[in-house]
């Protein structure tokens, strides 16, 4: 290997060090990035008044921040007030769990259940790497580091909606010279697919939360408006999300009647339902569209890489991914990879092997 390619080896492993390092600083640059593309269109809309851009990214900022806090504000009060009664509420529903599993555990023949407690594998699975949860939770692993990436994305969006256009066109510049219009073509895609994304989820987190609330409150689960809450906030993690919000109310159907248990896991199953083959198709019709399995695996790969924050990114990116892989891969390279055209009278190995054969 030469002297030049050595150092450009090198030079490019250490590039590779430096990005894994900083990845999570990376992940809230591009939260910031997901947050200003899709509070861009609400800017432009508001630009259709006479008013500057300052005073429209202003508008925008504040209409975000004034729901999102009025949203808790009402929220807020009746999940802290709630949350002490959602605690005895699960614990009694654990606490009825291993009443069964002691039940369970007399009427099993022999030995089968002798050697088993559900306290005990926790205990083992725990003991066995104690510290499996430290990576997933590592970029919130308080609340003070929660708050200042919070405030560093929320700085960064408004920098980034204040003046988008210098940003662009830096980002241009990494693109040779006959290929910048053609990627600024593909930015325009990945910012209407990242819009219809967000207007799609944010439409069925809020139609899943009505749905939960109005099917908990029918069936009698005890604090059917939080648990409905963490069933919307939860749409926004597809697969996984869906999973665990079914877990609380569960938990508590079993503090009131144990037939109920079954009674929720079925409405959340309907609701998934409802939201995966009527929702969903309807409403990102016109939008994008993720593949099931591409979408579970892009969340695994990002959450063992990048812990939760990756795993709430991964849809964003992945959308953007694709975008990039559909527009420069498939139709800039692959479909005008032509087969080149020999010259007149040039034949092919093949054939010259062909005629040397027969002859």
């Amino acid at each position: 290997m030469k002297f030049g390619k050595l150092i450009g080896f090198l030079l490019f492993a250490v590039l590779l060090y430096v990005l894994w390092q900083v990845r999570q600083v990376l992940l809230l640059a591009f939260a910031a990035i997901v947050f200003a593309t899709v509070m861009n269109r609400l800017v432009r809309q508001i630009r259709r008044l006479p008013v500057k851009r300052s005073f429209a990214v202003a508008i925008a900022v504040l209409l975000v921040l004034g729901t999102l806090i009025g949203v808790a504000a009402f929220i807020g009060p009746s999940l802290i007030n709630k949350l002490s009664e959602l605690t005895k509420l699960s614990d009694l529903g654990l606490t009825r769990i291993q009443n069964w599993y002691q039940q369970l555990r007399g009427l099993a023949p022999g030995q089968f259940l002798d050697n088993l407690s559900p306290q005990e594998v926790l205990e083992r699975l725990y003991s066995a790497n104690p510290n499996w949860t430290g990576g997933f939770f590592r970029v919130f692993s308080g609340s003070v580091d929660f708050l200042l990436d919070s405030l560093l994305v929320i700085v960064i969006t408004i920098m980034l909606l204040a003046n988008p256009t210098p940003y662009r066109r830096t980002f241009l510049l990494a693109f040779p010279r006959f290929y910048r219009a053609r990627a600024d073509q593909i930015l325009t895609d990945c910012e209407a697919s990242l819009v219809g994304w967000s207007i799609g989820i944010l439409f069925n987190m809020s139609v899943i939360t009505l749905c939960s609330g109005i099917g908990l409150w029918l069936l009698g689960v005890p604090l059917p408006m939080v648990n409905a809450v963490i069933a919307g906030l939860l749409t926004f993690v597809p697969n996984v999300g869906p999973v665990l919000s079914v877990i609380p109310p569960a938990l508590m159907a079993i503090s009131v009647a144990p037939w109920k248990v079954l009674a929720v896991i079925a409405l959340y199953i309907g609701i998934q339902q409802i939201e995966s083959n009527l929702l969903t198709p309807l409403v990102m019709k016109q939008q994008v569209s993720l593949l099931p399995a591409v979408t579970l695996l892009s969340q695994v790969i990002f959450a063992v890489f990048f812990g939760l924050l990756g795993l709430f990114l991964a849809l964003p990116l992945v959308v953007i991914l694709q975008v990039w892989l559909k527009e420069l891969l498939v139709e800039d390279i692959l479909n005008s990879w032509t087969q080149p055209v020999r010259k007149l009278g040039q034949r092919s190995s093949l054939s010259d092997h062909t005629q040397v054969s027969s002859g």
